[in-house]
């Protein structure tokens, strides 16, 4: 791995009390691995405490969101030529000691894009809320009939995604609750997926921004995204060769 340009990508907001520990963690596992923490319209010491800890830090003026927040990482990778980018969310809760689960697969070529499961393991130990698990459930079912793949964990944002990776996020990414979208975008895009049963912390500062009305929009929400993303043709913009 030292051999090739790789970048953690960290969305984050109103994280100052776990920011400075996440990126100390992602140092500790790799000290070649760049860290870009984005600030995605922070009220607190987010962006401080994240350049004090070691990171590059992209402050946007306004919350954008999730998606928007990612996609600014993916494509600041890809504008810096970065072959190799991993993604853990700023809370915490994304052990860097788990990353050679994710990486490994990608540096093998075995796959583009590699997900942290959290369910994947016979026996798993994460236990979310019963509402919120029937969620990532039913939409495990429904992503894993339209990809005609297994997938048991829709919502992570734990990942590893070599260039083409890089690229497709840069390009198109969702933006409202992105993650079982992007899945479905990632095999229509034929690239290759993978899941790897990871072990997951419980968050220790802040709280999800989840609430119980949200998670009604959620569902309404991304499944009709799914149901049109069915039918787009061509989710990414095409580029000269």
């Amino acid at each position: 791995m030292s051999d090739s340009r790789r970048i953690a990508i960290v969305p984050a907001r109103n994280e100052e009390g776990a920011i400075g520990q996440v990126v100390g963690e992602i140092r500790v596992f790799d000290p070649g691995l760049d860290v870009l923490v984005i600030d995605d319209g922070s009220a607190d010491r987010t962006s401080e405490l994240a350049a004090a800890a070691g990171a590059t830090v992209v402050r946007l003026p306004f919350n954008l969101g999730i998606g928007g927040a990612v996609q600014t990482g993916f494509m600041y990778a890809l504008a810096h030529g970065y072959e190799l980018a991993v993604r853990l969310d700023g809370d915490g809760q994304h052990d860097p000691s788990e990353l050679p689960k994710l990486i490994e697969p990608v540096l093998r070529g075995d796959a583009d894009i590699v997900v942290g499961s959290r369910f994947a393991a016979a026996g798993d130990s994460y236990r979310p809320p019963l509402a919120r698990r029937a969620g990532i459930r039913f939409f495990a079912g429904i992503v894993s009939l339209l990809v005609r793949q297994r997938v048991t964990d829709t919502t992570s944002g734990f990942q590893a995604l070599n260039a083409k990776g890089i690229r497709l996020f840069a390009d198109d990414y969702p933006h409202d609750y992105p993650e079982v979208e992007a899945t479905v975008m990632v095999v229509k895009h034929r690239l290759r997926l993978l899941e790897v049963p990871v072990l997951m912390r419980e968050r220790e500062h802040g709280s999800s921004s989840i609430t119980a009305l949200r998670s009604a929009y959620y569902v309404l929400k991304v499944t009709l995204a799914l149901m049109v993303g069915v039918f787009r043709r061509k989710a990414v913009p095409a580029r000269d060769a």
